[in-house]
């Protein structure tokens, strides 16, 4: 079993390209396109197609991907057990997140971390809760850094609760007011981050029987923002995201109060790597 071939299939499929496989595993392109070649008369069938824009999975290379996923994480941390078992302590975590918190949190935890891990490898995805998901479901993660929402297949642990905050212009008639009224958006301009779909605000609306007159969508929470001082509308979002912009906006608390569970998705917490477990104490301890 050669899981070199494998480790190089799974990168090409999340690249879409050989060349860019190459370099980011220190191959030629003709290396890596002699490995995929051998690895198909292996198996039998063809696992990629070729084409002018790259490389993708065929359906078998689909069925296949998460299977090797799963196999060299297991590989993954039987390479970590042993290194503990020496005291070396080595590997690679790789973490997803919402860029609120891999803006303002994970920095510090990560330098805590290496400062005691020196030799773990940590890398670092940043996206909308779409796309930690299935980074989550596809094994592309050990550690997912989200929010909590009822019914998630993922072991779960808290960290803090973060208040969602109503983010207005600063000409806006409720913004000098102590608490926004949740039922004013669905008379407001409303602008709707994370493609149109931000979880956390979407159920918020549909626990309080709510429905926002959206009017613009966004793909970050930043554009939104940037919107907002605009004054083109307002929009809601939990307190992390707002920290640290520059803007002229005003953020005044929801009526009635409302807050998210902000922690870490994890696939399965008792086949987690070493590391990865090591990771998650210490993102305990930073609150």
């Amino acid at each position: 079993m050669d899981l070199k071939k494998y480790k190089v299939f799974l990168t090409a499929v999340d690249l879409g390209s050989f060349t860019k496989a190459a370099a980011r595993l220190d191959y030629t392109p003709s290396g890596v396109t002699h490995m995929m070649n051998a690895l198909e008369d292996e198996l039998g069938f063809q696992i990629l197609t070729r084409g002018k824009n790259g490389v993708k999975p065929t359906e078998n290379g689909a069925r296949l991907a998460p299977v090797l996923r799963e196999l060299l994480h297991l590989e993954e941390e039987f390479s970590q057990t042993v290194s503990e078992i020496n005291g070396l302590n080595t590997g690679t975590i790789t973490i997803g997140s919402y860029s609120s918190i891999a803006v303002h949190w994970l920095p510090w935890i990560i330098k805590n971390f290496q400062h005691d891990y020196p030799n773990i490898r940590i890398k670092l995805m940043e996206g909308i809760r779409q796309e930690v998901i299935a980074w989550l479901e596809e094994r592309k993660i050990d550690l997912g850094f989200i929010s909590y929402q009822p019914g998630m297949k993922f072991d779960w642990v808290p960290l803090r609760d973060d208040p969602m905050l109503a983010v207005l212009p600063v000409d806006h008639p409720l913004a000098r007011e102590n608490a926004y009224p949740l039922k004013s958006c669905e008379t407001e301009n409303f602008i709707m981050p994370a493609c149109g779909y931000d979880y956390d605000v979407v159920e918020l609306f549909r626990d309080a029987g709510l429905s926002p007159n959206i009017r613009y969508e966004t793909f970050e929470n930043y554009a939104a923002l940037s919107m907002i001082e605009c004054g083109l509308g307002m929009s809601i979002m939990n307190e992390l995201i707002t920290k640290g912009r520059v803007g002229n906006v005003v953020k005044i608390p929801l009526q009635p109060e409302k807050h998210i569970s902000l922690g870490i998705a994890v696939p399965n917490t008792e086949k987690l790597s070493p590391a990865a477990k090591k990771f998650i104490t210490y993102s305990e301890k930073a609150f």
